[in-house]
């Protein structure tokens, strides 16, 4: 079953897949700084009238919720919010794309947060994408 990007059982399916990646398990364990909300811009072309965003309750490389709110919400209670519109979302789970990379080319902006903390773990920011990447995902367009 497809999970519609992003959503409420998106979410959930990608909470599954984070603590089910022991890569991301190792990868992450080193990550104490706080929650990261992953960002969609609102979009009315594709139904999206607000911004919303995948808020990742991430902690020593275990992923104690994924919660599906507001733009508004998430800025609020993340310490790192990661924005982007919804088609360079698509592009980075489909095409694999570097998650950092996106970030220093400006294809996603963190608008909350240390950028130096962030860079500092590439590799856990591949492996929640890789995690992403086995969520059955239908996308709007």
């Amino acid at each position: 079953m497809a999970y519609s990007f992003p959503s409420d059982p998106w979410a959930a399916a990608y909470k599954v897949a984070i603590n089910g990646n022991p890569k991301y398990a190792t990868a992450g364990k080193d990550w104490t700084h706080g929650a990261v909300a992953l960002l969609v811009k609102s979009d009315e072309t594709i139904g999206i009238g607000a911004d919303m965003a995948v808020l990742l309750d991430v902690h020593a490389g275990v992923c104690n919720a994924a919660t599906y709110m507001t733009g508004e919400q998430a800025r609020e209670k993340a310490p790192f919010v990661v924005e982007g519109p919804y088609d360079n979302w698509k592009k980075l789970i489909v095409e694999n794309q570097d998650p950092i990379k996106a970030l220093m080319q400006g294809k996603l902006k963190l608008t909350k947060g240390h950028l130096p903390t962030i860079i500092r773990y590439v590799e856990s920011s591949k492996q929640l994408l890789a995690s992403a990447q086995t969520v059955d995902t239908a996308f709007l367009r």
